[in-house]
């Protein structure tokens, strides 16, 4: 913990930079969110009691996911595939956009918690921004009308969403930003992704970033999809358990 404040610290103007982003995409969610049970008219507070543990439960659960990450054969060692986004796309599903946000934050405190950075936040903020970018598309689509169909289209686009903004992500901030932070040539970077994808030209970062972070993204989104799919409808009636009932609406 002493080793966390230290790197807060000495990293403030970029943690400070992270807190902007985050209080950017929860202000969005929330208004989002708004917006979806105007349309549906239903009268919920964005955030309640039991909705607060129910995001500290779930935010737990992913936690343990992300550690529990690894590599693929297609890319550099330094990517790793998790599949964190799994207990919490359940959980905005059923608690709306604002309980994503704030379930992808507290998964990225607890990560800091128990294990620390190593990246000077970079990937902690790359985590969180990419994970956003599923959940955020997603929930909202799913918040507007909640049927299967809908369920279906949002799995869709917020797989494709991430797929494209993480891809993006990578080329323009992230691979750059970690060349910083540890003193390797950009080119040495992508060296180490031509060395394991033949996909992936020597020295193009775009052809980088298509080979290696574009499918890791599309493999995560769909995984995370598909599971969510299958187990929702049975689930939603354990997580909606207590909510009142003209506050319950048509589920998955």
């Amino acid at each position: 913990m002493n080793e966390l404040f230290q790197n807060v610290a000495e990293n403030a103007m970029y943690v400070l930079s992270f807190l902007a982003i985050i209080a950017v995409l929860f202000l969005s969610a929330v208004l989002l969110e708004q917006a979806a049970q105007k349309k549906n008219g239903v009268t919920e507070p964005v955030f309640s009691t039991r909705k607060v543990a129910m995001i500290g439960m779930f935010s737990a659960v992913a936690m343990l996911l992300h550690l529990f990450d690894f590599a693929l054969p297609f890319a550099p060692t330094f990517y790793k595939l998790d599949f964190s986004e799994l207990p919490i796309l359940v959980g905005t599903f059923a608690f709306g956009p604002a309980a994503g946000v704030m379930m992808e934050f507290i998964k990225i405190l607890l990560k800091l918690c128990v294990k620390g950075t190593s990246t000077a936040f970079v990937g902690d903020l790359a985590n969180f921004v990419i994970g956003c970018s599923f959940i955020l598309p997603a929930s909202v689509i799913y918040a507007f009308r909640k049927n299967k169909k809908t369920a279906v289209i949002a799995c869709i686009t917020g797989t494709l969403v991430m797929t494209v903004f993480g891809t993006a992500f990578n080329a323009i901030y992230l691979l750059p930003a970690f060349s910083k932070l540890y003193g390797i040539p950009l080119e040495s970077l992508l060296a180490m992704g031509s060395a394991v994808n033949p996909l992936a030209k020597e020295g193009s970062i775009v052809s980088f970033v298509i080979a290696c972070v574009a499918p890791l993204n599309l493999i995560k989104g769909a995984s995370v999809s598909v599971v969510t799919l299958l187990i929702y409808k049975k689930l939603s009636p354990v997580i909606k358990a207590g909510i009142p009932e003209n506050l319950v609406r048509k589920r998955v």
